[in-house]
């Protein structure tokens, strides 16, 4: 009796050890494709930028981004999640 309470003891710390390990790699998944979906919008979305868009050469974003204009002459860069952040003609900083 006392070896069938001691397996089925073993059997459930079993479980509980790998139910939390299998929870914890699912949460690492979950970050390493949320950051591979936003390099992939970010490259994707340069990419069109550079390509539809005007680049603008006298002036980079307000932490060194390239600024693209376009077709309704507005000045946007494309931040690390791939979205178009528009800023105004004078938030933008002379070239180095």
């Amino acid at each position: 009796m006392k070896n069938m309470f001691k397996a089925a003891i073993l059997a459930a710390g079993m479980f509980i050890a790998f139910d939390t390990h299998a929870q914890s790699v699912g949460q690492d998944v979950k970050k390493t494709a949320k950051k591979v979906g936003n390099k992939t919008a970010e490259i994707a979305s340069k990419g069109k930028s550079a390509v539809v868009d005007k680049k603008y050469d006298g002036k980079v974003g307000p932490q060194g981004q390239t600024i693209y204009i376009d077709k309704n002459s507005y000045y946007y860069y494309v931040n690390k999640k791939g979205r178009h952040i528009y800023v105004k003609e004078a938030d933008l900083v002379a070239k180095p």
